[in-house]
């Protein structure tokens, strides 16, 4: 397979904060690759890293052959960046906003008018093309900052949080897209807090407190996980979750749409004694779901870290 991104020992520090540590990360063409964690995990300030908009404070990154640091125009060049307020005229209309990007990245008239037409089909923008931006809907603001992105071509497209507040059908429509890219042979890196979404990816990577955490499909990150993993469906979820969680060798107990899982150590854990008292509930050991995974890596990350301290 062909490695289109690596960054190694990739770090940004801000004063006493480290918001990327150490990065270690291959990425290869045709990949749709999530970077998942929560808010200030270190998210956005990777993939500016990775797209020369900002300087390491160590390491290294080549992106479509080229090292990010050395030739950054080479890399722009190659690459389609998407951050989370793409800049959109709200008073300009669908089609005088691709007009605006295709004159920043020097597109003929030739090009534009053999690649609008199936851009807007791809993103079902045909029929709003004279409306103005800021009258759009969220969803079709986000395909309309896509399809200017792709404009010039990109080998490799960077999206930030791209469904961050859209519409649940806007978001199915735009993993739609990402798909087509993928299939046309464009590598996607997506950075998402919805674990959902990060189901859809080829290989996930878990950022956590700026480290990697983990790095896998989402199959082998389900599969992989030591603890067990169990769906507990009872009455009252509230005093069910209260009482598992003083429970012996139980991890973890989050609600899971109208069950819980539980993590627990399987060596430790009873799962036969927690039906009686449990009453009516119904338990049953269950592949874990990427949430499940996270938590437990996330735990996990924390208890070593604090052990490193002490």
């Amino acid at each position: 397979m062909e490695a289109v991104i690596e960054a190694h020992g990739l770090t940004r520090s801000f004063d006493t904060l480290t918001a990327v540590d150490r990065l270690d990360l291959t990425v290869y063409r045709g990949e749709i690759f999530g970077l998942v964690g929560p808010d200030g995990a270190g998210k956005t300030t990777t993939l500016r890293l990775l797209c020369g908009l900002m300087d390491p404070s160590a390491g290294e990154a080549r992106v479509a052959g080229r090292s990010v640091a050395r030739e950054p125009e080479a890399v722009k060049d190659r690459i389609g960046y998407m951050a989370q307020r793409f800049g959109l005229y709200g008073d300009l209309t669908v089609d005088e906003n691709m007009e605006f990007y295709a004159d920043l990245f020097g597109i003929s008239r030739t090009q534009r008018r053999e690649l609008t037409p199936g851009l807007l089909r791809m993103a079902r923008l045909e029929p709003f093309r004279k409306r103005q931006a800021a009258k759009l809907s969220g969803g079709m603001k986000q395909k309309l900052a896509l399809v200017c992105t792709l404009l010039h071509r990109p080998e490799i497209l960077f999206l930030d949080e791209p469904t961050n507040g859209v519409d649940p059908v806007s978001r199915r429509e735009l993993w739609a897209i990402l798909y087509q890219l993928v299939k046309d042979g464009v590598t996607v890196f997506v950075t998402t807090a919805y674990l959902d979404e990060a189901e859809r990816c080829t290989r996930v990577g878990l950022l956590h407190k700026g480290r990697l955490i983990r790095c896998d499909s989402p199959d082998t990150l389900r599969h992989g996980m030591p603890e067990a993993c169990y769906e507990v469906r009872t009455e009252d979820q509230l005093s069910a979750r209260a009482w598992l969680e003083k429970c012996g060798g139980v991890l973890s107990v989050q609600p899971f749409g109208s069950s819980l899982h539980v993590l627990a150590d399987a060596a430790r854990a009873r799962p036969e004694d927690w039906a009686g008292a449990l009453g009516e509930a119904s338990i049953k050991r269950v592949v874990p779901s990427l949430e499940d995974v996270f938590i437990a890596l996330l735990r996990q990350a924390d208890v070593q870290a604090q052990a490193a301290r002490n």
